[in-house]
């Protein structure tokens, strides 16, 4: 799924992803608003793993979708 698409079902997708990733805040994800790249920046922020590893977690997640 493309960066367009899950901006437009941003709000169906906050579900799964707090499901995903329950140390996001909505305040987040309402910040992100479908940005891939804050995304991974915020589960990097919250989980303490690596940048890369936080942006192949979020590619996954999209190709899950």
């Amino acid at each position: 799924m493309n960066e367009d698409t899950i901006q437009g079902k941003w709000k169906q997708l906050k579900g799964s992803i707090q499901e995903k990733w329950g140390k996001l805040t909505n305040d987040d994800l309402d910040v992100a608003e479908g940005n891939s790249e804050y995304l991974a920046g915020k589960i990097q922020e919250r989980y303490g793993i690596a940048r890369d590893e936080a942006k192949d977690a979020v590619k996954e997640f999209e190709r899950s979708i």
